[in-house]
């Protein structure tokens, strides 16, 4: 799940050269919503290898905003571990 990160790269590109505070936050929703989606998807056939219920920021179990920030700095490693520098002209 969390290596469909590469999907991301169009939306990396969309919001390259926007503040990092954006880049940031744009990242943790996509992430957010594929965790989200995921998790709902899997707990459906009880695949689901994470269960956040008793998190006191928890929704549906599946998802915890405490881990924002995390998320945030997440999006932006990817950002650089799969951004290739581009030559100037």
């Amino acid at each position: 799940i969390y290596g469909s990160v590469i999907f991301f790269e169009p939306i990396m590109n969309i919001i390259a050269g926007l503040p990092i505070i954006v880049r940031g936050v744009t990242y943790m929703l996509c992430i957010f919503v594929a965790e989200y989606y995921s998790g709902t998807l899997l707990r459906k056939i009880n695949a689901c290898p994470w269960d956040y219920s008793n998190a006191k920021t928890n929704i549906n179990g599946v998802i915890r905003l405490d881990y924002a920030p995390l998320w945030m700095m997440a999006g932006l490693l990817f950002e650089r571990v799969t951004t290739v520098p581009r030559r100037k002209s």
